[in-house]
């Protein structure tokens, strides 16, 4: 884990040079996946990392948990209510069109979005990078929103597992409730990520690491890794280039 450690600190500040900035951005949930990357953020840029907490209608103890996390490390924060931005548009779009299951997901995805808006606004005007929580489970099977917090310039977390998440975290000395906190997206109240997906972090990781899964789960993950492959590509670009493309430059 130290050595894990080590590297992915390295990567971050060489990664953070590469692009010319000044430093990082990171949203900071309350939950173990934000509280290893914004620890390891600050570990890698010092002063020149900031942690946001972005709270739309957020349960009070996920701001009491990314507080936490926060003041633990001694991370430079900022709490930046996005509930009004949110209501205002809900206020702005029409509530009387789709289905309501597909519009109360849409609803939803609205939330990671936004706060992407408010991270990428904060990096520009720093001159910093925003760097994403996502992991490798929850990349593979698409457990995230696109354009939202699947929106990042680097992804240090996105090559472990959960369970390879939570050693880090314990090494790094993330605070134990956090480390035990039922992961969610916090979407609604209530809601898990494991809920949702249908599937265990312990099965994703184990099929992940190991190819080992009951034929059912093996399915569930070849499913929702093939429905959300356009999350995980560059948008397709159709091929006319032969009827565009001057044939002497060819």
């Amino acid at each position: 884990m130290e050595e894990l450690r080590r590297r992915l600190v390295t990567w971050i500040a060489a990664k953070v040079k590469e692009a010319g900035a000044s430093g990082t951005v990171v949203g900071l949930s309350g939950g173990i996946d934000s509280a290893v990357t914004a620890t390891l953020c600050h570990e890698a840029a010092g002063d020149r990392a900031l942690a946001l907490i972005l709270p739309i209608n957020s349960l009070p103890e996920d701001i009491e948990d990314a507080l936490l996390v926060a003041k633990h490390f001694h991370l430079r924060h900022q709490i930046v209510p996005l509930e009004g931005v949110y209501a205002s548009f809900l206020a702005s779009v029409p509530a009387d069109i789709g289905e309501e299951r597909l519009r109360a997901m849409a609803l939803a995805n609205v939330k990671p979005r936004l706060r992407m808006v408010t991270l990428y606004y904060f990096a520009n005007i720093m001159n910093r990078i925003v760097v994403g929580t996502s992991n490798r489970a929850e990349l593979s099977v698409g457990y995230f929103t696109k354009y939202g917090d699947g929106a990042a310039d680097i992804l240090p977390l996105g090559w472990l597992v959960k369970r390879q998440v939570r050693e880090l975290a314990v090494h790094l000395g993330v605070p134990q409730p956090i480390i035990d906190k039922a992961p969610s997206a916090g979407l609604w109240p209530g809601q898990t990520d494991e809920g949702e997906m249908g599937l265990t972090y312990a099965d994703i990781d184990r099929y992940l690491i190991e190819g080992k899964a009951d034929l059912e789960i093996a399915r569930r993950i070849g499913l929702r890794h093939q429905q959300s492959e356009h999350k995980r590509e560059r948008p397709p670009i159709a091929p006319v280039e032969d009827l565009v493309e001057d044939p002497k430059k060819r």
